[in-house]
């Protein structure tokens, strides 16, 4: 297994004991992803610090009104970094809205450009933001992973555009029929699967701090969903995300 999307630098637990958990969980690398340039430095950091962590560095849209949203060529610097594998997270949130609307498509719209720029795919975040989040993406040339895909109006648009789709523990979640409804029906050649951790613990340890070691039940249920071996799915997954973001 590989998880696709982490958070190592907010979890409260040591990294090297999360990590030797997630491997003792059979789990071999981790994509760990900064939102502002302080977590993004601290996630390089990792990513040298650990042979399994990769990291995917970006401001996120809660940060646009901030300093750092003014500071994109300090993260064209970390982005050089052999470490970094793409840009994110990235993107549109209209429902927590801590930052206004125009500030943060400026923001997506520049950081796109900087993803265009250095070739790296990106990683992106999109809450109740789905129109715009489409039509800033139709701009962009590159490769897109839908980060924690749970916007099932955009299933048609992201089918067609050839996204992957990072499903994470809330497809476990007893309430999430439309989001099981189109993890049935996207291409399993375009499905990653992430911790998002330390957030979205899935379902059998809900409540719970999560950690890349609990990626195993998000793979259970979307084995089940699609009629497939639990173990088929993680090494075709694993190898998803190995090419996305060309991993050795």
């Amino acid at each position: 297994m590989i998880d696709a999307h982490a958070h190592l630098d907010a979890c409260g637990a040591d990294p090297g004991e999360l990590l030797a958990r997630a491997r003792s969980a059979g789990v071999v690398a981790i994509v760990s992803v900064g939102t502002d340039l302080s977590a993004c430095r601290a996630t390089l950091a990792l990513a040298h610090a650990y042979e399994s962590v990769f990291a995917v560095l970006g401001i996120h849209p809660h940060e646009a009104a901030g300093s750092d949203a003014e500071r994109l060529d300090e993260l064209r610097e970390l982005l050089a970094d052999p470490r970094a594998v793409a840009l994110g997270e990235i993107g549109l949130d209209y429902y927590r809205d801590y930052a206004p609307r125009d500030a943060q498509r400026a923001l997506f719209t520049r950081q796109l450009e900087l993803a265009n720029e250095l070739a790296k795919p990106v990683v992106i975040h999109t809450r109740a933001a789905e129109e715009d989040t489409a039509a800033a993406l139709d701009a962009f040339s590159g490769t897109v992973i839908l980060h924690c895909f749970s916007s099932p109006a955009l299933l048609p648009w992201a089918l067609e555009r050839d996204c992957y789709f990072s499903f994470a523990g809330n497809l476990t979640y007893p309430k999430a029929d439309d989001l099981r409804a189109a993890a049935r029906v996207v291409p399993l050649e375009r499905v990653l699967v992430e911790s998002d951790c330390p957030y979205l613990a899935p379902q059998p340890v809900r409540g719970q701090a999560n950690e890349p070691a609990f990626l195993e039940h998000t793979i259970a249920v979307l084995a089940e969903l699609r009629g497939e071996d639990p173990s088929q799915v993680a090494a075709l997954t694993a190898e998803n995300t190995r090419n996305v973001f060309s991993l050795p």
